[in-house]
């Protein structure tokens, strides 16, 4: 009857599966029984040979190819058992197996029996190649070629029966255990190579998620930060405008809804960035050197005085992005500890230069506040400096914040506006 599909068409015949493809797992199947366990398949695979020893003295079959065929069989039996029986321990102990079957090897030629089982040394020579170092196949060798030489006294005429088939067994034997060792190695090299791999892997995804941590932290700190204390700023002027000139604290309340609206749509666009998918984000272009006006604008609002001075001649083709986010950043950070350390002196003030030379961009933003004793007394203290160094270190910058000559504090940020070689 031929197979048919559900719709009534005749279903396609099924390829025959490979000779190659049974064997392989045939082969398979038994590799994992002798790993789940090993001593089973070793006392199976020993039982077999001893059986096969057996066989041949019972039935006499050892006598078709015995020089001497009269040979006591109780010593055919032992020499049997010794070649069948110490292949138990031919995985633990190879080369003592070996030594141990080398006598009996010795009385099998002088005695002229010249057993088939004699062979079985071929196993243990096998699992020498495998498990000891390629040195020891030169001792397993003399110990598998000596009673042949020394018996070829006493059979001159039999010298090539006796010693080409050990030969040709042992040069397979050593071959074969030669191929597996070397896959068994080639194998255990890829897998710990794979394993290195995905360490590695795992260890470049952490340090990544840490990077973004960080990166995303810093936003979040400029944007939160900066909008603070202009709001702070506000709200302090508003309230001492409050009493003397209503025009002027509704002008503060206004200023506050606006930069809180501001500061809300960043927050919102940077928190969509984490929980959309890349092509569902909010991509709002990052600030850049032309958004520095509307920035000091804010900040005036705030009731800081900034001036803003530009020198030199900026070059053709304008910094990348993330040089201008850069310095965009170090510019609002900077007037963000202005307005939070800087003291109430009446007559605060900062001033923000910004001086293009060939090949550096620099941006220098200064002050003249009196802080409270203990406030920006370290250059290195801070998230925000921190923030500052980070971000000018990504593009080979400096950056140093400290005391001024001529009192107050001042923030000088050195960008390359070119990639360095490096």
């Amino acid at each position: 009857m031929t197979d048919t599909t559900e719709t009534g068409a005749p279903a396609p015949p099924t390829a025959p599966t490979p000779l190659t493809g049974h064997i392989q797992r045939l082969f398979q199947r038994i590799r994992a029984f002798d790993r789940r366990r090993p001593s089973a398949w070793n006392g199976v695979l020993t039982a077999f040979w001893v059986l096969f020893a057996v066989l041949d003295v019972s039935t006499g079959g050892w006598r078709t190819v015995a020089v001497d065929p009269d040979v006591p069989e109780p010593l055919v039996f032992a020499m049997s058992a010794a070649f069948s029986a110490p292949l138990l321990w031919r995985r633990t102990h190879p080369l003592a197996v070996l030594a141990l079957m080398a006598p009996f090897s010795l009385a099998n030629v002088w005695t002229g029996a010249v057993i088939q089982a004699s062979l079985l040394q071929e196993i243990v020579v096998f699992n020498i190649a495998v498990r000891l170092p390629m040195r020891t196949l030169a001792w397993s060798g003399a110990l598998v070629a000596a009673p042949l030489v020394i018996a070829s006294g006493r059979f001159p005429e039999v010298w090539s029966r006796l010693l080409l088939p050990h030969v040709w067994m042992f040069a397979i034997a050593a071959l074969a255990g030669i191929l597996v060792r070397t896959r068994k190695e080639y194998t255990e090299a890829l897998l710990d190579r794979a394993d290195r791999l995905e360490r590695e892997r795992d260890q470049q995804a952490r340090l990544a998620a840490a990077a973004e941590r960080t990166r995303i932290a810093r936003e979040m700190h400029d944007i939160i930060g900066h909008n603070l204390s202009v709001i702070t700023g506000l709200a302090d002027g508003g309230s001492y405008a409050a009493a003397r000139s209503p025009e002027r604290a509704a002008q503060a309340l206004e200023a506050i809804g606006t930069t809180s609206r501001q500061a809300l749509a960043e927050l919102r666009r940077l928190l969509g960035v984490l929980r959309d998918q890349p092509e569902d984000a909010d991509r709002t272009p990052q600030p850049t050197l032309d958004d520095i006006d509307a920035l000091l604008e804010g900040v005036r609002r705030a009731g800081l005085p900034v001036r803003l001075d530009v020198r030199g001649t900026p070059p053709t083709r304008p910094p990348t992005p993330g040089r201008q986010l850069t310095a965009y950043r170090v510019v609002q950070e900077s007037l963000t500890n202005t307005l939070k350390h800087a003291g109430t002196s009446p007559s605060l003030a900062a001033k923000v230069t910004l001086t293009y030379r060939p090949g550096t961009l620099e941006a220098l933003v200064t002050d003249n506040g009196t802080p409270p004793p203990g406030e920006r007394t370290s250059a290195g203290t801070g998230q925000g400096i921190t923030g500052m160094r980070a971000r000018a270190s990504l593009y080979d910058g400096t950056l140093d914040a400290g005391p001024s000559a001529g009192g107050g504090w001042q923030v000088r940020l050195r960008l390359p506006l070119e990639d360095s070689p490096s």
